[in-house]
């Protein structure tokens, strides 16, 4: 695998999509960089535990994950020799906490989960670091019952406290008259009291800060100094102590790194399972089934980046069944088949669920080779053929008999007739290989190729002429056309023109059912463009006592809105024989008008067998020309 075929089937975004669902980041990292892998052990083991994970959301949603990096930082900042500090304590007490919640929420899921249920088993017992924790951590704090000596030097701390307090207070009453406010003040982390500039001399003490205008000085007085400087030793002193009990903790969290390590793994593998399980839900996606040999056999896969609009896709490739050649129009989901296959036979060997009904079955591959799009260098000045083809000759190099080759337009971007015969060489080559070749093409030589070639199939793109849009629908064992002709037909190019081409394209006779109402519009558009001009306007009325209609005319029938082109006619009724698309019908002469003279539209000699009579009938009708034939007889055709 390389990183050509990750970007051009874009399993990247896939893979961003998948760590979406995961709640932790060592957890989506891991998801965008899965890759596929050839062990078949270890992907029925993901098959497994994916589909368990799967069945538990079923039941419950909420599973407790919790973010892993923090006690991880933790773990490598006490092995520094740094002691874990309080605020981040809180943290690892939350991870323990949820350790214990997933033992219990994985205790009774042993039915729907044999497998899965038991990593939670490995999670050690953690609750006396849990509880030694939450005896000496309150608040982000360490507590003042964590050792008997932080107890001791708090008290003492709170008692000079006190004891500063009561001196303050004596002080400012004492030396209020010279306050410019009547309390104390803080100021630097020192008390100090607020005294007019023009009374510093009145307090003895030392000038801490003054104010913006400099009419107040703050002094700390003097008697303040001893008490002071008692309650800052005791809070150096508490600090020592703080620090010994953090240390002292934070060996006790190193004793079970071990421990910890393994619930974070357990932790992780679980968040990325349900990630995986997850995704899945979301684009009912299944695990498919890993063949023996190279059976592909998808069943309404569906590309996962479409979403709604993708339009379910069924191949089956047996044993016996190499290659698969695919044709259709253009926009038709040619390159969207590859790439869903592609696809997903990276997301099967790569532990995700894809979007395909249960059944669903591909082969192990150890390369999946691409060569879609243009390709264009232009640093290299290399032209799109050009590209293409170093693109080619690269996976010849690569190609084994385990290899996946989704190839697009093979052969194009040069001559035909030198691109088709560079595309079947490349493909004889590649066949010789060994390799699973999907590919597509618009050369019709190619078809024929794939038909004679062993082992190799064609497939066609489905195209409704009528609506003129592709449906997407693969069907195999065809081989599909341009659908140049259908869309020309139906477009209303006259059939003459379209029978002329097709022969000159196919070497054979095909009829054109005329859409009246389509060449009649064009035509009478036609007719008002010559009497634009000046010429000649035909007289569509009939003389007297001749018939009105006669074959060939162009007529409307207004009651049903539709136009028809006279075949025989009048009988001794008035009734005429009209064709309406492709069918005979009878209609009274009252009951029809004419629309476009059969002078305007067809040349003098015109064969109206070619509008009326079916190719089979033409064919015999020369036959029997030319000379008799034992057993055949002509019946006319209505």
């Amino acid at each position: 695998m390389n990183n050509r075929t990750f970007q051009t089937l874009e399993f990247n975004d896939i893979l961003e999509k998948v760590s979406e669902y995961a709640l932790t980041n060592q957890a989506k990292q891991t998801i965008r960089e899965l890759h596929p892998i050839r062990d078949r052990k270890q992907l029925e083991r993901w098959r497994e535990e994916v589909s368990e994970a799967a069945a538990i959301l079923n039941v419950s949603g909420n599973i407790p994950i919790h973010t892993l990096q923090d006690v991880s930082l933790m773990i490598d900042q006490g092995n520094k020799g740094l002691y874990i500090r309080p605020q981040q304590f809180a943290s690892l007490l939350s991870f323990l906490d949820h350790c214990t919640k997933l033992k219990r929420f994985m205790n009774d899921k042993e039915i729907i989960a044999p497998t899965i249920h038991l990593y939670a088993s490995s999670i050690a017992d953690l609750s006396a670091l849990e509880q030694e924790i939450i005896s000496t951590i309150r608040h982000g704090q360490v507590d003042d019952h964590a050792s008997k000596e932080l107890v001791k030097i708090r008290k003492q701390i709170a008692t000079k406290e006190d004891r500063r307090k009561e001196r303050l207070e004596a002080l400012s009453k004492k030396y209020r008259t010279y306050m410019q406010e009547s309390h104390p003040v803080m100021k630097n982390g020192r008390y100090t009291l607020p005294i007019k500039r023009e009374n510093r001399s009145k307090l003895k003490g030392s000038i801490v800060d003054q104010s913006a205008s400099g009419a107040t000085v703050f002094i700390e007085p003097e008697q303040m100094n001893q008490v002071q400087e008692e309650i800052q030793l005791l809070k150096m002193s508490e600090e020592q102590e703080v620090e010994q009990i953090l240390y002292r903790l934070t060996a006790e969290v190193l004793n079970q790194e071990h421990a910890i390590h393994i619930a974070i793994e357990t932790m992780h593998h679980y968040d990325l399972l349900f990630a995986k399980a997850k995704y899945s839900r979301s684009i009912q996606g299944r695990a498919p089934i890993f063949s023996e040999g190279f059976t592909i056999d998808l069943k309404e896969a569906r590309h996962p980046l479409l979403g709604e609009a993708a339009v379910p896709l069924s191949i089956r490739m047996g044993e016996s069944e190499q290659a698969l050649l695919i044709t259709g129009p253009n926009t038709g989901g040619k390159t969207v088949t590859l790439k869903t296959v592609g696809l997903l036979s990276l997301m099967a060997q790569s532990g995700v669920p894809i979007p395909a009904n249960e059944g669903s079955e591909l082969p192990i591959f150890q390369h999946i080779l691409v060569d879609i799009g243009d390709g264009q260098s232009i640093n290299e000045n290399l032209s799109t053929f050009s590209s293409r083809l170093v693109n080619l000759i690269r996976i010849l190099r690569e190609a084994n008999d385990h290899s996946l080759l989704l190839l697009d337009e093979i052969g194009s971007g040069t001559d035909p007739r030198e691109g088709m015969g560079l595309a079947t060489a490349i493909l004889n080559q590649l066949a010789e290989k060994g390799s699973t070749i999907l590919a597509t093409t618009h050369y019709g030589e190619m078809k024929e190729y794939a038909d004679r070639k062993s082992g190799f199939i064609n497939g066609a793109m489905e195209f409704d002429v009528e609506t003129l849009k592709p449906t997407y629908q693969l069907h195999l064992g065809s081989s599909g056309k341009s659908q140049a002709f259908g869309i020309a037909h139906k477009l209303g190019l006259h059939p003459k023109i379209l029978q002329h081409a097709y022969g000159i394209s196919y070497n054979e006779e095909k009829d054109f059912v005329l859409d009246d109402r389509l060449l009649a519009e064009e035509d009478y558009r036609r007719q008002v463009a010559r009497n634009r001009y000046g010429r000649k306007k035909v007289v569509a009325k009939a003389e007297k006592g001749s018939p009105k209609f006669k074959m060939g005319d162009n007529v409307k029938i207004p009651s049903e809105e539709e136009l028809g082109i006279i075949y025989t006619g009048p009988d001794s009724r008035g009734n005429y024989r009209v064709q309406v698309k492709g069918e005979k019908r009878t209609y009274n002469h009252k009951r029809l008008t004419l629309y476009i003279p059969a002078e305007e539209l067809y040349p003098e000699d015109y064969d109206f067998d070619i509008i009326f009579k079916s190719k089979e009938y033409r064919k015999l009708n020369k036959q029997l020309d030319k000379k008799h034939v034992e057993g055949q007889t002509l019946e006319d055709e209505e």
